[in-house]
């Protein structure tokens, strides 16, 4: 049964679906550890509380956040791993490179549907050029529909 081809597709992409929902999850989890760090080590050297006081100081930490998720990204899309792996944990840095538009642009919904879309077919645009698996391109497809949808319906993360 696994090795009919269309039985392994589907499975596929409800593994990445299923799988990538969870991974999702465990990244936001892995963000409120990550701004709660900073903000202990920021307490250890001064009481003031920067996410009241410097305007700034949210962002700067959720532009570390994406950092760090880019970083981890480039070793997971460098490793070995397979492609069904790989479209798994996709997922996160898509998810969050879209929810970072949709925090920053808040103000300017067009603006930010408008950068998320294109930057959601650049990458289809890049897997194509680059001929990828079709799970890539599912992936993308995926993420930016619920991502669109969470930004549509006013969903809070």
């Amino acid at each position: 049964m696994f090795k009919n081809p269309i039985v392994k597709n589907i499975l596929s992409a409800v593994a990445v679906a299923g799988f990538g929902f969870i991974l999702l999850n465990l990244t936001f989890l892995f963000d409120v550890l990550f701004q709660s760090l900073v903000d202990a080590i920021v307490t250890l050297f001064t009481p003031v509380n920067f996410n009241m006081a410097w305007y700034w100081f949210p962002p700067v930490k959720h532009a570390l956040f994406v950092g760090v998720i880019g970083v981890i990204s480039w070793f997971v899309f460098r490793s070995k791993l397979g492609v069904l792996y790989k479209a798994i944990f996709m997922t996160v840095p898509l998810a969050v490179v879209f929810a970072t538009l949709g925090i920053f642009l808040y103000r300017w919904p067009v603006a930010a549907y408008s950068i998320g879309s294109l930057l959601g077919i650049g990458v289809l645009y890049y897997f194509y050029r680059t001929k990828q698996p079709w799970l890539y391109y599912y992936t993308v497809i995926l993420i930016g529909i619920t991502m669109l949808l969470v930004g549509l319906l006013g969903v809070e993360i």
